[in-house]
């Protein structure tokens, strides 16, 4: 956890200071490295580590875009409403792997983003996250965020494979037995 909160400096440190901006709707790559601390017994990356990318580089784009200065700075903090990830190949241990991320659009409660994990220009998973803005208990209005961000459009059209990949989530909470 330790290690988390570092590095979530070192961005926010790094995109102030030394970074330069970066559109919200651009798609942002990283290159990383698969370390053994990212392991399951010392081979394959851990499947909590891909959560673990994925929440970097979202943060990323937050710091990097006017993002931050329309919510954070306004008191509002992000809240992850569901995220998924499809597995393909497993990512070994000192490898180099690229995650992009991708806005996929947004509706008045939720943005969706989907992260490609890359090997090799080969697929290894891919991450989908809907999240959304709170304040004072409640989510915020993301077209007026995203209007506030400098976007445009309206809306962002979704794929409708990810709006159907999070549609039974309510429902699955309300029918779990304790």
């Amino acid at each position: 956890m330790i290690y988390y909160w570092l590095h979530l400096i070192y961005i926010f440190v790094g995109s102030r200071l030394f970074w330069k901006k970066v559109n919200l709707d651009a798609n942002l790559k990283r290159t990383r490295i698969v370390s053994i601390l990212d392991c399951e017994s010392f081979r394959y990356m851990a499947n909590s580590k891909y959560f673990y990318y994925m929440d970097l580089i979202r943060y990323e784009i937050m710091f990097r875009s006017s993002l931050y200065e329309n919510t954070v700075k306004k008191g509002m903090f992000g809240v992850i409403g569901s995220q998924k990830v499809i597995y393909k190949k497993p990512l070994k241990r000192w490898t180099k792997f690229d995650i992009t991320l991708i806005l996929e659009g947004w509706d008045e409660k939720w943005i969706y983003h989907r992260q490609i994990f890359k090997q090799n220009n080969k697929i290894y998973a891919i991450g989908f996250t809907k999240i959304t803005f709170w304040k004072n208990k409640k989510a915020q209005n993301i077209n007026e965020i995203m209007a506030n961000c400098g976007l445009t459009k309206n809306k962002l059209t979704s794929f409708s494979e990810i709006l159907k990949s999070f549609e039974n989530d309510y429902d699955i909470i309300k029918n779990a037995k304790s």
